[in-house]
């Protein structure tokens, strides 16, 4: 029978533990105004799934198709005024 030897674990496995970092929390802050925009829109496509869709659920949809697109445009401007380039 073979015996498992374990390696030493190395710094960098030590330094992890398991929570993002700041520039990852800084990105998902950046980014939330999008998230939240895709969930509503989510949340109201679910919604319509059961039953026919009405005048007023194809608002609902449209509304909330036109805050993703919305969320998605000053999310890419603001990246790229940070970056300094042009979109």
């Amino acid at each position: 029978m073979k015996s498992i030897i374990t390696l030493p674990a190395t710094s960098e496995a030590l330094a992890f533990d398991g929570e993002p970092s700041d520039a990852e929390l800084d990105a998902i802050e950046l980014e939330m105004p999008l998230i939240e925009a895709e969930r509503d829109l989510l949340d109201v496509e679910i919604m319509t799934l059961d039953r026919p869709a009405t005048e007023l659920d194809e608002r609902r949809v449209r509304r909330a198709r036109n805050r993703v697109l919305a969320a998605r445009r000053d999310l890419t401007n603001r990246t790229a005024a940070r970056s300094g380039g042009a979109a």
